[in-house]
């Protein structure tokens, strides 16, 4: 339950705006907490103002240039919640596809002139990122950023099919599009799970799939969702999520896909490092930068395995694709002669 987080928790977790509101209402809090409480609320309405004017004038300026654009995660989701100023917003993320791609960041830079570029343009990199006005755009090339290359090949079609069926959703008096629901639950899973690979997660990337499972109660295709998981490996990962989901954020078992209680000791220790904030990946030491290629491709595949031992904690399944995926990719990108993966 998150009403037993405390403050600071609450904060670093990214759901002080869920929690903190009920905990006003209650009035049993010193008159700083609550002055602290107030301030983190009006702050996330006060971003959301800023970052909706930003994605108002992003998706316009794209729809009028004839690119579809499809909105990920950010507005999208608070669109699900039953109170969307309760859902904190970092950045606006942006689909377009390959095909789009370079026309989408043209009209980016020629709406926003002024903005801060970080990204380059380039066709192997995720998405291209730009700050306008302060807020950070993602013009996405491709969804999420996958390792294991038969993950890639996998996943390619899986993609194309949740962005062909794109559903259109309204916020305020904002339509936009968002990716079919099967799989946009798998992408908001798949890409909180990323965030467990390497930066860390934080508990407001589990609720967002708790509101959207809980929303679309009935319309998920769960012979669909299987073949998902199954065929990246992710299915023990997707029942870890589940049980948490059902044990510490109030989703009804018959709403969480493929729920088992087998997990439950793995999901609670997932559950409680992560409230702990011991999910980031770990880095190896190197005490001097490498200067030859293969002693750099070295250092990285030993931190990617020592990142793979710390997941074989949770699921030992998925940490064995981990290895795998990791020793493949390695290979294929010590002797490609492209050397963007550098």
């Amino acid at each position: 339950m998150l009403d037993s987080l405390t403050y600071d928790q609450c904060v670093a977790q990214g759901v002080g705006p869920l929690v903190f509101p009920q905990r006003l209402a209650e009035g049993n809090c010193s008159p700083h907490e609550n002055q602290q409480m107030k301030s983190v609320c009006l702050c996330t309405i006060q971003q959301q103002v800023q970052i909706r004017h930003v994605f108002e004038q992003a998706y316009a300026a794209l729809e009028k240039a004839g690119i579809r654009a499809i909105v990920l995660k950010g507005v999208g989701l608070a669109a699900l919640y039953d109170d969307p100023s309760q859902r904190v917003w970092s950045d606006i993320d942006l689909f377009v596809g390959k095909n789009q791609y370079h026309p989408a960041c043209a009209v980016m830079r020629e709406t926003f002139p002024k903005a801060l570029k970080f990204d380059e343009e380039l066709d192997h990199y995720k998405h291209y990122n730009l700050i306008a006005d302060g807020v950070s755009i993602e013009v996405h090339r491709v969804s999420v950023g996958l390792v294991h290359p038969h993950d890639i090949r996998r996943y390619e079609p899986f993609e194309t099919y949740g962005m062909a069926n794109a559903c259109e959703m309204k916020y305020q008096d904002v339509s936009f599009l968002v990716p079919e629901p099967t799989f946009n639950a798998f992408f908001v899973f798949l890409h909180a799970w990323e965030h467990m690979l390497s930066m860390g997660a934080n508990a407001r990337q589990l609720y967002d799939l708790t509101v959207l499972l809980h929303r679309y109660k009935g319309q998920m295709d769960q012979p669909r969702l299987k073949h998902y998981l199954q065929a990246l490996c992710l299915m023990d990962v997707w029942q870890l999520f589940m049980a948490i989901l059902v044990q510490h954020l109030e989703l009804p078992q018959d709403e969480a896909p493929f729920y088992t209680p087998k997990v439950e000791s793995r999901a609670e220790r997932l559950w409680q490092d992560l409230l702990a904030q011991r999910l980031v990946a770990p880095k190896a030491n190197e005490p001097t930068p490498a200067t030859n290629r293969f002693v750099r491709k070295w250092h990285t595949m030993r931190e990617r395995m020592a990142n793979a031992d710390r997941i074989n904690t949770y699921s030992p399944a998925y940490a064995r694709h981990m290895r795998a995926a990791i020793m493949l990719s390695g290979m294929k990108r010590l002797f490609a002669k492209d050397r963007h993966w550098e």
